[in-house]
């Protein structure tokens, strides 16, 4: 079963302005890697040089801060909810 990301408005012109894409992946990193392979350059707008995870970036799986589980080795079931959310920063 396709896994439905929700794309950031901030991210939307890498994807030629999809709000959601389906794709099939495993863990956090698969969908990023798939992302990136239909979508080049969008590993390097939510990753850094390291490969991990950039600090304004959030990804939530069925509602979780990845953070808070295995980051980028956590596991994405099917018929999960998976949410990029930048950060909003202000003054």
């Amino acid at each position: 079963m396709p896994l439905r990301i929700i794309i950031p408005t901030a991210l939307r012109r890498l994807t030629g302005d999809a709000d959601v894409v389906e794709l099939e992946a495993g863990t956090v990193n698969d969908v990023i890697d798939r992302l990136d392979e239909r979508y080049p350059g969008f590993r390097s707008r939510i990753c850094d040089d390291n490969g991990e995870l950039r600090r304004f970036i959030n990804i939530y799986v069925g509602g979780e801060d990845i953070r808070f589980l295995e980051s980028l080795a956590t596991p994405v079931p099917d018929g999960a909810d998976f949410s990029i959310v930048p950060a909003i920063a202000g003054g």
